[in-house]
């Protein structure tokens, strides 16, 4: 998978099952209301652009080389790490621009090293500080969301823990993304955190902004639920996707190219036409040439976008 270090050896680990913190009734009646206005009545389908993840575009190859390779293949849109430094952000942009693709979005880099869930204050701000800089990232690019891994369980935090500490942090950015008009847009990944589509759901609502959103992963849930109950019951909450497949073989498992797993695309493409989907759905796989590049594109528009 194109991750840092960091998030790869983090999906490595094993999962256990949790009771989420702080959920009751009132978040499950929240839940219910939002989730049965948010399903679209099924017709033709949304326009979802086709996306692909900088990391995935050759490294050897300037930005300006990468970008325009991506929209030769047929990307529509780009996600792009964080980027710190102001000049090479400038030149993302240029490149973005002389290339004719849209930077739909912002990977931020920091919440593995500086998880928001820590116990301490100093590692919460370091991450703080770093979505910060993608938000404003985001905010130069055009971009509309920043893809943000709220918390980790792990031995020293506990569940609620990482619930309670997570939307602490959380909400002191809901203002810089309000002034700068950007989506936080939370992801679940295999960090023994938000494990149901309901406890995402609810966890989302709690927020009660509009600047906090979902971002799902359709090869993330494989290994333990369905791609499509998660996209029916997260509904209008999802503003960006991620394309991944994942294979389970006995006693092993491991990511595949798209369409060579078990995620079942066609009930896939069917939820997200019944939910009226229309943002971005971004490739997240290993890197490659153009050859293996224009091939993913194509499965993109056959497996996702339902083309010949």
């Amino acid at each position: 998978m194109p991750k840092s270090p960091s998030r790869r050896d983090f999906l490595k680990t094993s999962m256990a099952a949790a009771g989420a913190a702080g959920l009751g009734a009132a978040g499950t009646r929240t839940l219910g209301a939002q989730a049965s206005s948010a399903a679209a009545p099924a017709g033709a389908p949304a326009r979802i652009k086709k996306g692909v993840l900088v990391d995935m575009l050759p490294k050897n190859l300037s930005y300006a080389d990468r970008f325009k390779l991506a929209r030769d293949v047929g990307f529509e849109v780009l996600q792009v790490n964080t980027t710190p430094n102001q000049e090479e952000a400038e030149e993302i942009k240029r490149s973005a621009d002389a290339a004719g693709i849209r930077i739909d979005s912002v990977m931020n880099m920091d919440h593995w090293k500086w998880p928001l869930s820590s116990g301490d204050p100093a590692v919460v701000e370091k991450s703080l500080e770093g979505m910060r800089t993608s938000l404003n990232n985001a905010k130069l690019w055009g971009a509309g969301y920043v893809l943000l891994v709220p918390a980790v369980v792990n031995p020293e935090t506990s569940y609620r823990e990482a619930w309670n500490r997570s939307q602490v942090a959380i909400r002191k950015l809901l203002p810089l993304a309000e002034q700068l008009q950007v989506v936080i847009a939370l992801e679940e990944v295999w960090n023994k955190f938000l494990l149901s589509p309901i406890e995402f759901a609810i966890y989302i609502d709690q927020y009660q902004s509009p600047w906090v959103k979902a971002w799902f992963d359709v090869g993330n849930v494989v290994f333990y639920g369905y791609p499509q109950d998660w996209i029916r019951t997260l509904g209008a909450r999802i503003v960006d996707v991620h394309l991944k497949d994942f294979k389970r073989q006995e006693d092993c498992y491991h990511w595949v190219n798209l369409g060579e797993g078990d995620v079942d695309w066609a009930e896939v493409r069917k939820a997200l036409a019944e939910i009226g989907y229309s943002g971005a759905a971004i490739t997240e796989l290993e890197g490659g040439d153009q050859a293996y590049l224009r091939d993913v594109s194509q499965r993109v528009d056959r497996l996702v976008l339902g083309k010949a």
